[in-house]
């Protein structure tokens, strides 16, 4: 019976296990650790700093935020808070739908559940991928998202590149011209917002982490009693 119960948790498993692979594909890996406050703050400055002007987020209260990545509510209404009056107020853009399509063509979207609709390598992967364009309105495109109404924001921290294909394929990235930055100072702040972007797609993470632990726990116990008690039962049993 046991081993038709295993069997059975195997072949539901295979099918996710290989979507989630498949989803890989293309994309550069990203480390992401939502224990690591210190990545999940320097993520949630760069987000208000750069993202939050046209972005919003519209899901997320500034001192709920601070609360979960251990920043006072003094800190935020110093450091954080641009586009709101109070710590309480959810974190929307100042910018209206209307400016934001007479100057990029487009309302830009919500950044609440981006990590979760396009998953964290997607993320990381497309705020690496920004190239020189003078074909485009805004003098930027994206190899990972072509045409993309988005300029280049973090430009003066990446500095200029461009693409380097082979038979239509991209090898890599060529500096043309220099950041701020160094490649792994701007990929470990890329990193950073990723991590950030997915806290901020699923707070309830920080919570379910630290319960799982004891549920596991319990179940370690749970299942130690249950195996005593069965022998205890059938011990008699021949």
């Amino acid at each position: 019976m046991m081993q038709k119960t295993l069997i059975l948790f195997l072949l539901f498993l295979v099918p996710g296990m290989s979507e989630a692979s498949s989803e890989v594909g293309g994309l550069d890996d990203v480390y992401i650790d939502l224990d690591d406050k210190a990545s999940l703050q320097r993520g949630a400055r760069t987000f208000v700093n750069y993202c939050l002007s046209c972005h919003g987020a519209a899901y997320m209260r500034y001192n709920r935020m601070g609360s979960d990545l251990g920043i006072s509510d003094e800190l935020v209404r110093e450091n954080l808070l641009f586009a709101a009056d109070r710590v309480g107020d959810l974190m929307t853009t100042s910018m209206s739908p209307e400016q934001a399509r007479a100057w990029f063509g487009i309302a830009p979207p919500d950044l609440s559940l981006v990590a979760r609709s396009r998953g964290p390598n997607w993320v990381y992967t497309y705020l690496r991928s920004f190239y020189a364009d003078e074909k485009t309105a805004t003098g930027w495109n994206n190899t990972l998202f072509p045409n993309v109404a988005m300029p280049h924001v973090l430009y003066s921290w990446q500095g200029s590149q461009r693409p380097l294909f082979d038979n239509d394929e991209l090898e890599g990235f060529e500096i043309v011209k220099p950041g701020q930055m160094s490649a792994v100072e701007y990929d470990t702040a890329m990193r950073d917002l990723t991590n950030f972007l997915v806290y901020l797609a699923e707070p309830a993470k920080l919570v379910r982490y630290d319960i799982g632990i004891w549920v596991l726990l319990f179940l370690v116990i749970f299942g130690a009693l249950a195996y005593l008690l069965k022998k205890e039962y059938w011990k008699d049993v021949h």
